[in-house]
């Protein structure tokens, strides 16, 4: 009498492994895919954080400044503003405003965008009273994170146009309000 003999197998067969093999390669591929989309969408996002997070708030900071002056002027520097010399309506960089105080008084101001111990910001500065005045250091500072800050007036509305690090740029209108 013959008797059957089972052979005990151990291992997979090449067919088996190939399939494992394939099917493992395939979730690689679907998951490296994955991770570069989600590394640029990163990256995309990096990019457009300025117009998206900083933007908004200097526009609301210098708009409502601005929104209340009395009077504002455009100057090539600082020493401009404060001589009160070479007024522009085009794009500059220094803004001087001027507020009716309660008391019938004025007090001035400036929102200038300038480069300080290597660094570009845009600065606001409470004008002091007297004959002549000098600035100190800035009140605070609105934003480090622009690449250029320009105000212009545009038929009577002023503009603030900003530049992020990366090139976007973004410009605000804003009138006085009264």
């Amino acid at each position: 009498m013959r008797t059957a003999r089972r052979r005990i197998r151990r291992g997979m067969t090449i067919v088996e492994l190939a399939l494992a093999m394939s099917l493992g390669v395939a979730i690689a591929a679907v998951l490296m895919i994955l991770v570069n989309q989600q590394l640029t969408f990163i990256r995309i996002f990096n990019v457009q954080s300025f117009l998206m997070e900083e933007a908004p708030l200097v526009s609301m900071h210098v708009g409502r400044i601005a929104g209340k002056a009395d009077r504002f002027r455009l100057h090539a520097s600082v020493a401009d503003a404060l001589a009160g010399r070479n007024p522009r309506l085009g794009s500059s960089p220094v803004l001087f405003m001027t507020f009716q105080q309660p008391d019938g008084t004025s007090r001035s101001s400036i929102l200038s965008f300038e480069t300080v111990n290597n660094v570009r910001q845009l600065n606001y500065y409470l004008v002091p009273a007297g004959a002549s005045p000098t600035l100190g250091t800035p009140q605070w500072s609105v934003t480090r994170k622009a690449r250029d800050v320009r105000f212009s007036v545009v038929e009577g509305v002023l503009r603030i146009t900003l530049e992020g690090i990366n090139g976007e740029e973004i410009t605000y209108s804003g009138t006085m309000q009264l």
